[in-house]
């Protein structure tokens, strides 16, 4: 896509990114939330429509309620073809950790405590089943690898070892600060936080930990409905899981992947859409 004033820089698997031409704005970037769908590392059609508008109104909405440094800018406007899914953001640089916090064991997360009791090295209790609330919020930090890579989960010793002891208890310290204050409004809307990721870097310019990429959305996050987890119901969120789950059934994960069904992109749209009003972010 060719947008008046910008030149393309980079295009990841779900964003594209755009650079100012005017010299003085060189400090600042164009992000671009596209409705193209990644599962198991790899780009799939057809596109989730609404969904780059989802991921950006989201973004917002989180960015306007956390008493958190962010990467948003307001020195240029979002140009009028992109206007509902990009943001103006400064460019930070990123530390290569995923925060991952967890407040619920799901995902990898359980696939790990089933192996050996804990989550990146943090000892939890027995018996948990499924989908069960933790005793308390826990930081299991993963290493950001190249594209093309998969990030691999660390612990918070690793995390020393990569950004330094101040920057890794930083890091620690201010995820579970954000996940609290988040699960808080998630609830008020009959929603839980089960786990989220959030991606951090130093602001060249003020030297202060700034948290960039997109928070609290569908992608980076997995939220449940409360009513039904206290019904028992653990296998349901408002996300991509149902693309996944479509995949893990109809591909081999080593040849072309197949085309999406119609209803398969038309729930996951759904999905994304029904987050967003049920946080009150339409």
């Amino acid at each position: 896509m060719e947008i008046p004033g910008f030149s393309h820089l980079y295009s990841g698997k779900v964003r594209d990114l755009y650079t100012p031409e005017a010299p003085e704005f060189q400090h600042l970037v164009l992000v671009v939330a596209s409705d193209r769908i990644s599962a198991f590392d790899t780009v799939h059609s057809p596109q989730i429509p609404g969904k780059g508008e989802n991921l950006t109104r989201l973004t917002n909405f989180w960015f306007d309620r956390l008493d958190v440094a962010n990467h948003r800018s307001d020195e240029l406007a979002v140009p009028e073809v992109v206007k509902d899914r990009a943001m103006i953001a400064k460019r930070l640089d990123m530390y290569p950790v995923e925060c991952v916090v967890r407040g619920y064991i799901s995902g990898s997360g359980w696939s790990e405590y089933l192996e050996t009791g804990a989550i990146c090295d943090v000892k939890l209790p027995a018996g948990l089943q499924f989908g069960d609330k933790l005793p308390e919020p826990i930081f299991t930090p993963a290493f950001k690898a190249e594209l093309g890579e998969k990030d691999q989960n660390i612990n918070f010793e690793e995390t020393i070892r990569l950004v330094g002891q101040e920057i890794a208890e930083k890091l620690r310290e201010t995820s579970l600060k954000i996940f609290e204050g988040a699960s808080q409004v998630a609830g008020e809307s009959g929603l839980i936080l089960a786990d989220t990721k959030f991606e951090f870097g130093n602001d060249p310019k003020t030297n202060v930990l700034t948290l960039g990429d997109e928070v609290l959305t569908p992608d980076s996050s997995r939220y449940w409905d409360q009513e039904l987890w206290i019904q028992g119901v653990r296998d349901q969120s408002f996300d991509k899981q149902g693309v996944r789950d479509w995949l893990k059934e109809n591909w081999d994960l080593k040849t072309a992947p197949p085309v999406l069904p119609h209803q398969i992109v038309s729930e996951t749209s759904t999905k994304y859409e029904e987050l967003s009003s049920r946080l009150g972010a339409i």
